[in-house]
């Protein structure tokens, strides 16, 4: 497999769906990838871990889920949204992850536009990999020793590699702590290959607010969702 295939399929839904875990919503990974059994992996779902456990964790069930839900093979939304809201969602704060995407404006928008914001962009991740979701290979997850942490540390770096291709793939996960909050930590931000998630689409959403403001990003991402659904 050559590293230009690779990435390709990493930024398909198997992809998301750990992104945007990440997962996505984010974009996830691949079927046939080996999910190894570890402490952290049958931790209890209320058992706060540390960060890089809770990453470990959360990896092995949604491999878990695209190993064993075949519907999701098929591209089928509807199977994708309803596995990313259980699998993936509660580990991600994806209202603060889609606030640093719309950058400054969010600030002014309202308490509505915010909610059609948040349902718009996880319905247009889901969207945009789900369609395209195939068996990519023997890949599997590392995730790489932490770098030291002060103990009170509430905002960390988990570094992991997507392995099996020519060469490891980069994907780290930025994670603040949520005490008393299902593991203890939430995903707001994914690295691909050196590209940050957010700040990809703050890109693109400046463009739209810059030319149609607020209401014409929410108009875009819903006209871009309900094109799909055609």
């Amino acid at each position: 497999m050559t590293r230009q295939t690779l990435l390709q399929r990493m930024h398909q839904p198997a992809t998301a769906l750990m992104i945007l875990s990440g997962c996505l919503l984010s974009p996830l990974l691949p079927t046939t990838a080996h999910a190894q059994s570890t402490p952290a992996a049958s931790a209890s779902a209320t058992q706060e871990l540390a960060p890089n456990a809770m990453i470990e964790q959360v990896t092995s069930q949604v491999l878990a889920e695209l190993r064993n839900n075949t519907r999701l093979q098929t591209g089928d939304v509807a199977v994708a949204t309803e596995a990313v809201n259980r699998v993936v969602m509660p580990h991600v704060n994806f209202r603060r992850m889609t606030a640093a995407a719309v950058g400054p404006a969010w600030r002014n928008a309202t308490a509505q536009q915010r909610d059609q914001l948040v349902a718009a962009f996880e319905a247009m991740l889901i969207r945009t990999y789900a369609g395209s979701l195939e068996q990519v290979g023997d890949l599997r997850v590392v995730i790489l020793p932490m770098r030291a942490q002060p103990a009170d540390a509430k905002d960390v770096l988990v570094r992991s590699e997507v392995r099996g291709g020519d060469s490891p793939i980069q994907l780290d996960y930025r994670l603040e702590k949520t005490p008393g909050q299902g593991l203890g930590w939430k995903i707001y931000n994914v690295n691909v290959l050196g590209a940050w998630l957010v700040d990809t689409y703050r890109t693109q959403f400046a463009q739209q607010i810059n030319a149609s403001g607020i209401d014409g990003l929410i108009k875009a991402l819903q006209e871009q969702n309900f094109k799909a659904e055609q």
